[in-house]
């Protein structure tokens, strides 16, 4: 199979690069929102987004706390989607709250972790499962068509590296979701302390 083959059928033009226009998607989207509000003058309704998607976000949570059991009802992959999807819009409405402002660092840690976080799920969404399926089905292909397993993992090595990486997501999806909680605390504290 030559170069060209191989890297189409890869995991990473099958699974990363729509996991990266998702993610571009993600702040397209929230740039042109925030284009029109300024130009229309109704920037004021961008003060109001980054509450409804904070809020949008919380409740994606429910998935979470059914995935721990601590709801008991409702279907965790219907759930799940929800959060996704729930998570996703939150996002778009907090970075057009954002906007492109240089006027204070707490706002700006909070998008950045926002970002990490964002992405790090759309890797678990996006990628890691069906990255890892493909490669199990393309190992047994491998080896049907008469090819050891060792020949099999030589010629699915970038794929093996790519799928071991993004093992790693929850590992840094959980954390990050817990550092930009507490910075968007210290954000509204500090909203609510200054408002005056």
């Amino acid at each position: 199979m030559t170069f060209t083959k191989r890297m189409k059928k890869s995991i990473f033009v099958k699974y990363v690069l729509p996991f990266f226009q998702w993610y571009a998607l993600l702040i397209v989207i929230a740039i042109i929102i925030d284009y029109f509000l300024h130009r229309y003058d109704l920037m004021s309704v961008g003060r109001y987004l980054g509450p409804i998607g904070t809020f949008a976000i919380l409740i994606s949570f429910v998935y979470s706390l059914r995935k721990r059991q601590v709801i008991k009802s409702g279907s965790p992959k219907q759930l799940l989607t929800f959060h996704e999807y729930l998570s996703w819009a939150g996002s778009v409405m907090i970075l057009v709250h954002a906007g492109i402002h240089f006027n204070a660092l707490l706002p700006w840690l909070a998008i950045l972790m926002l970002l990490i976080t964002v992405a790090t799920g759309l890797i678990g969404k996006f990628i890691l499962k069906k990255a890892n399926e493909t490669l199990k089905e393309k190992k047994l292909e491998l080896v049907s068509k008469g090819v050891t397993k060792e020949e099999a993992d030589n010629q699915l090595f970038f794929d093996s590296i790519v799928v071991d990486l993004m093992k790693k997501w929850r590992t840094v999806h959980l954390p990050i979701t817990l550092i930009l909680s507490i910075l968007v605390l210290m954000h509204i504290a500090t909203i609510v302390m200054f408002s005056n």
